[in-house]
């Protein structure tokens, strides 16, 4: 993952309403979820809900596809876990970070 790309996905996931959205998304998993759910769920406007949406497909983390008439957006775990290693690579400078947790060290 390219150096940009996890800043993007960082600053989309850097408000509060998006990193709500962003893990909603993760827990209903591959099924999606239709905006007007999102809204629902999350008690949010539907004009701050798209605005918020849109941010978040273009940071690729979550993707968008057409259903018929719906909208369905998903989580990108793709993009995720790129970011996740990306921020992991070279974690507790390649020693394990599986360490008893009555011995709190590294990470």
């Amino acid at each position: 993952m390219e150096e940009s790309d996890v800043v993007k996905a960082l600053g989309a996931l850097a408000q509060p309403l998006r990193l709500r959205v962003f893990r909603a998304l993760v827990v209903v998993g591959e099924t999606g979820l239709t905006p007007g759910a999102i809204q629902e769920g999350l008690a949010v406007p539907a004009a701050t809900l798209s605005f918020h949406l849109k941010e978040l497909v273009a940071s690729g983390l979550v993707t968008q596809e057409r259903a018929s008439r719906h909208l369905i957006y998903r989580a990108a775990y793709p993009q995720m876990n790129a970011l996740l290693g990306y921020l992991t690579d070279n974690c507790c400078e390649g020693a394990s970070c599986a360490v008893p947790s009555s011995t709190p060290t590294c990470c």
